[in-house]
């Protein structure tokens, strides 16, 4: 089985490179290539197309979730195991949503060899403080993108007045408008939104919007 390893500590390469070359427990295991940073991981994946490669979050230049982004598009099948030091809620949903094969934290590694080679047989593997997180950050919906849908800070007041239940006269007191601009602003909230009117509006607000 051959592995690449991308980690900005030489050292930490090296000893995981002397971890699983050395590991009797199961099927050899060898280290092709070694990198410092997501854009390397990137260049030396593609040259040496490893059967899983192990790969640090936080690096300079690219780092990991970034690399591991481009690796999957440009090798759909590529098996990437996830180390850090890091139990952040932000980087675990986006390995999820990567597609990455497993999430382990480096302090609790004694069991890498086993890991590599259960990612290999095509398992998914994720460290169990990682589990433990995983329902919360599962079920948790993700804040709007109001910049995304083209949606401004205005009308990003009017429409959370709207989900309270106010008239358009109410709104324009409210926002010291008058009742003719909130009628606008309202059309073009509900067209960039795709929606038909203020009841859409509403449930859309409690449905998509609302943390």
């Amino acid at each position: 089985m051959n592995v690449m390893i991308i980690d900005d500590d030489p050292l930490v390469s090296m000893s995981l490179k002397i971890i699983l070359e050395t590991d009797k427990s199961g099927d050899p295991i060898t280290v092709l290539a070694t990198g410092t940073s997501g854009r390397e991981a990137v260049e030396l994946y593609a040259e040496h197309k490893p059967d899983v490669l192990l790969m640090d979050i936080r690096m300079e230049d690219m780092n990991g979730l970034e690399a591991g982004e481009k690796i999957i598009s440009d090798h759909p099948g590529a098996k990437i195991l996830l180390l850090t030091t890091f139990l952040d809620d932000e980087y675990i949903n986006k390995a999820l949503k990567l597609g990455v094969k497993g999430y382990v934290l480096k302090q609790d590694c004694k069991g890498l060899p086993s890991t590599v080679r259960a990612i290999y047989e095509g398992q998914t593997v994720f460290g169990g403080k990682v589990v433990e997180k995983l329902p919360d950050i599962m079920n948790r919906k993700e804040k709007f993108d109001y910049e995304a849908h083209g949606i401004t800070d205005k009308e990003k007041q009017m429409i959370e007045l709207v989900a309270d239940g106010l008239s358009n006269k109410e709104i324009a007191s409210k926002m010291f408008l008058g009742e003719g601009t909130v009628r606008n602003m309202m059309s073009s909230v509900l067209d960039k939104l795709g929606l038909r009117d203020r009841t859409q509006l509403a449930c859309y607000y409690y449905q998509e919007i609302k943390p």
